[in-house]
């Protein structure tokens, strides 16, 4: 590994390195992927490295080629102490809002883990039921912090391969190509095809 990545890397795990040396060994971050799309589901992934974990490469998963995240992630999970995801599907973020679906999304990764973290760390997500794990919420977190990069990268590759599945039945969408979000192509395709299944109809009104 090159020193400039060395020092890159040490750099974001700066913020988990204080946490643990005040005793706090399990750290699980939490991110999502998958708030602002017009369809499709949100996606939260949890994880808990190793202390010494430091993988090439990790950063916000905005940052990091679609190709290299997909690497990426088998190397993550094969590190990794724990690690979960929850898939929280379109007609429940119509139900209870985006922010609420992105919380419960939170709460059922931590359920899912094979081990009860320390301490939660998120990207700016607060008031959430960690099940009675304290947790700390960092703005940009999926930029400062290791794990919660790591859980970025989780999240995006696994809602990713969803969209690339839906665009299999729905190919008038091109969701391969925009993942469900509202790029120009997309919003002339729900103006021409009207809307499919999997769009969220909270969020797609202005558009039908």
């Amino acid at each position: 590994m090159k020193e400039k990545e060395i020092e890159r890397l040490t750099k974001l795990k700066q913020i988990e390195n204080q946490i643990h040396s005040n005793g706090f060994n399990n750290i699980c971050g939490i991110d999502e992927a998958g708030r602002g799309p017009l369809a499709g589901p949100v996606v939260v992934a949890g994880v808990v490295m190793p202390f010494n974990s430091m993988i090439e490469g990790v950063n916000d998963s905005k940052k990091v080629s679609e190709k290299k995240r997909e690497l990426l992630y088998d190397q993550i999970i094969d590190q990794a102490i724990s690690y979960s995801i929850a898939v929280v599907e379109q007609d429940v973020i119509d139900e209870i809002n985006i922010l609420n679906a992105t919380k419960l999304g939170v709460t059922k990764v931590i359920d899912e883990l094979s081990i009860r973290p320390d301490l939660v760390i998120t990207d700016a997500l607060e008031h959430i039921d960690t099940r009675g794990v304290p947790y700390e919420a960092f703005i940009k977190g999926d930029a400062k912090c290791y794990s919660i990069a790591a859980a970025s990268i989780i999240a995006k590759v696994t809602r990713d391969r969803i969209m690339r599945e839906w665009d299999e039945v729905y190919p008038q969408y091109n969701f391969a190509q925009h993942k469900g979000y509202g790029t120009a192509k997309h919003i002339e395709a729900i103006k021409e095809c009207g809307l499919c299944p999997i769009h969220r109809r909270s969020f797609t009104k202005k558009f039908v």
